[in-house]
């Protein structure tokens, strides 16, 4: 009986929630691919150079919905997502079909991520560089001394 590989177990894949392409005027004719799990969301660029990248969910730190007029037009939306990754701070998930659901789904995700993972909200600010040299990592932005 063949022992089950190691690097198989940990090269196993979650099930992919939603994903979508960029889409011009409507129509997914790009190559640009969006995707997300219950863990990470996935971006993958190109058609002969093809760039991947992956957030883990529980790094985001705000969701963001935007809907140009044309982009209403076509039924398409963009959400930004601001993060504490060093590679990518901010990731534009641009022109996608069924924004709204997607933002929610988005939303409610990474709360339960958060929730889970028990990350606090100063550990992710300081993380992402919003660290003010404080002992405690807190920002005091009035220096009131209060914060």
């Amino acid at each position: 009986m063949a022992k089950p590989d190691r690097l198989t177990q940990y090269a196993q894949e979650d099930e992919i929630l939603w994903h979508d392409r960029k889409r011009y005027l409507g129509l997914p004719i790009s190559f640009t691919r969006y995707s997300f799990d219950e863990n990470r969301f996935y971006l993958k660029k190109g058609f002969l150079n093809i760039v991947s990248d992956e957030i883990l969910l529980y790094r985001v730190l705000d969701v963001t919905l935007r809907r140009s007029l044309g982009q209403r037009m076509f039924g398409v939306g963009t959400i930004i997502l601001s993060t504490a990754d060093q590679t990518l701070p901010t990731m534009k998930i641009e022109s996608i079909k069924d924004c709204e659901r997607v933002y929610r789904a988005l939303s409610n995700i990474v709360e339960k991520e958060r929730n889970e993972k028990r990350v606090l909200g100063k550990e992710m600010f300081g993380a992402a560089g919003f660290d003010d040299g404080s002992p405690d990592g807190f920002m005091d932005h009035f220096d009131s001394g209060i914060i």
